[in-house]
């Protein structure tokens, strides 16, 4: 099962790296990752989603929880959370490709943020299971590029990671 683990961490060199050789050295895999400063900039927000049992999962925040430069984390998937990840892909658009890849990226609420007389540059937010809808939809051939994010997830209401 699919979870995603908030962790703040002290925003100092090598503190990313012992996250994620925790991760290679117990044989887990990560299926994304994002990190950047909070609204403190003396700690950094990672945002971890892998897969795996309950089990699993709970001896991962176990590992995770001894390592020094944690402050605190969090499995978002427990409660209540909204999760995005942001995409940018380039598709090949000539003649009359370019009117309905401009009428998909409407229907999945896209933008298009660059354009050539070739190509369109379109902006996708979303779950990832709507970022995959809006790829499947494309016709393969037609694109050229992506670069995706990770997910990214905040707890919902008054559910806040932070520093107590």
């Amino acid at each position: 099962m699919k979870h995603i683990i908030s962790i703040l961490l002290e925003n100092e060199p090598g503190a990313l790296s012992r996250v994620v050789g925790l991760f290679s050295a117990r044989g887990y895999n990560i299926e994304t990752l994002t990190v950047a400063p909070t609204e403190d900039a003396t700690l950094s927000r990672l945002t971890i989603m892998t897969a795996g049992s309950e089990d699993v999962i709970e001896q991962i925040t176990k590992h995770l929880n001894r390592l020094v430069d944690v402050v605190k984390v969090v499995d978002l998937t427990e409660g209540a959370h909204v999760e995005r990840e942001l995409m940018l892909v380039k598709v090949r658009a000539v003649g009359k490709e370019r009117e309905e890849i401009k009428r998909l990226a409407d229907i999945f609420r896209g933008h298009i943020v660059d354009v050539t007389d070739k190509s369109y540059t379109i902006e996708l937010t979303g779950v990832q299971e709507k970022i995959q809808a809006f790829l499947s939809a494309l016709d393969r051939s037609a694109i050229l590029e992506t670069v995706r994010t990770g997910v990214s997830g905040i707890g919902r209401g008054e559910r806040i990671l932070r520093v107590m």
